[in-house]
């Protein structure tokens, strides 16, 4: 299982996105990836929006996965 990294370019006030995701795709035996790091959506973008957002990102990066299962995925703000 490899882990990587995805961070938007989005400006945010802290240099750190908004909001915090995690998301596993999977290929049914043969492989499953994790991504996750700081997002921050444009105004008005609901969940879907994020969601189809990284994933197409991903796609684009990753080509094998761009059809992988989901297995994972939250979306939270990215606070304490």
């Amino acid at each position: 299982m490899s882990s990587q990294t995805q961070q938007s370019t989005a400006p945010a006030a802290t240099n750190q996105g908004s909001h915090h995701y995690v998301l596993t795709l999977e290929l049914p035996g043969r492989m499953s990836s994790t991504w996750y790091g700081t997002f921050t959506p444009t105004p008005g973008a609901s969940r879907h929006d994020v969601f189809t957002a990284l994933r197409n990102q991903i796609g684009e990066q990753n080509p094998e996965l761009s059809t992988g299962n989901v297995v994972f995925f939250s979306l939270e703000p990215n606070r304490l």
